[in-house]
């Protein structure tokens, strides 16, 4: 049953960025209306499970849940500069090799001859598989050139945002059921204030609430998974679901790759999916 929940995390996160897009909006809409569903499903959870809550929690919870806003809405925002099909297997990369780093320098994580081995080659592997999903067959023309750059550095933004919304519930040691609540609060007040001016309050914001209510069911059953198959393989698996994104994106999108490229997508897919599967294993 484990393995089940894992696969519908991997589902879930796998095709947010998919459905959002489907869904209509800029990226303002997008991420002010995920929020408002996070923030929703996050109210029934807490009267279900009632984890206990203080001050401390719930200010650390906000302020992750900010950081985690900051990491979504860039995301968003770079889909038009680059495509689904390419922005979330770089994304999935960038993640994986930022939360990585933290884990061995600053938590200590590997700590065996052979963890370190496996980490290397798994971070390798998550390198080369961006750089691949990034590969064009032919050299575009300037405007290309220039949207791939910024297209990469609001990625960039993105990841730190994603990476430090996870490394302070990491440092503070949370527990997983008492930060949902806390962070839907600081995610909702993130998405509030960055995209107020922009008057996200529109058809696609309440939309997008589909998203929120996708990537929180994607939480919860990562959550339920831990203790029945363990840290390494629920982490793991959760990072199978870049494939229905990246190849939804061409093939249910319409994004334009050549028949070299899409071969390159997959192949880099395949390779950070390997990575996340060894990263996995060096974790205790």
């Amino acid at each position: 049953m484990g393995i089940i929940w894992a696969l519908i995390t991997a589902v879930c996160w796998g095709s947010i960025v998919l459905v959002s897009e489907k869904l209509g909006g800029d990226f303002h809409s997008q991420t002010f209306g995920m929020t408002l569903g996070a923030l929703l499903f996050s109210i029934v959870a807490f009267f279900i499970v009632q984890p206990n809550l203080n001050i401390t929690v719930f200010a650390i919870g906000i302020v992750s849940g900010i950081f985690w806003v900051i990491g979504q809405r860039n995301q968003f925002a770079s889909v038009d500069y680059l495509g689904v099909s390419k922005i979330v297997p770089l994304s999935t990369g960038m993640q994986l090799f930022g939360t990585t780093l933290f884990g061995v320098i600053v938590f200590h994580e590997w700590k065996t001859t052979t963890e370190i081995i496996i980490g290397i080659i798994a971070i390798c592997a998550i390198i080369a598989g961006a750089l691949l999903t990034s590969r064009r067959s032919e050299q575009g023309d300037q405007k290309d050139k220039q949207n791939f750059k910024k297209g990469l550095t609001i990625l960039l933004i993105s990841t730190i945002g994603y990476v430090t919304y996870v490394v302070i519930i990491r440092w503070f040691e949370l527990n997983g059921w008492q930060a949902i609540l806390p962070q839907a609060v600081g995610m909702f007040i993130g998405a509030l204030v960055l995209s107020f001016k922009h008057k996200p309050f529109n058809k696609y914001s309440v939309r997008n609430i589909l998203t929120g209510l996708i990537w929180s069911t994607g939480n919860l059953t990562l959550l339920l998974s831990l203790p029945l198959i363990g840290i390494a393989t629920s982490f793991s698996l959760s990072q199978t679901g870049i494939i229905i994104s990246t190849l939804g994106g061409i093939f249910l999108l319409g994004e334009k790759r050549s028949k070299k490229e899409i071969i390159w997508v997959i192949s880099g897919c395949v390779l950070i999916i390997a990575g996340g599967v060894m990263l996995g294993f060096t974790k205790s």
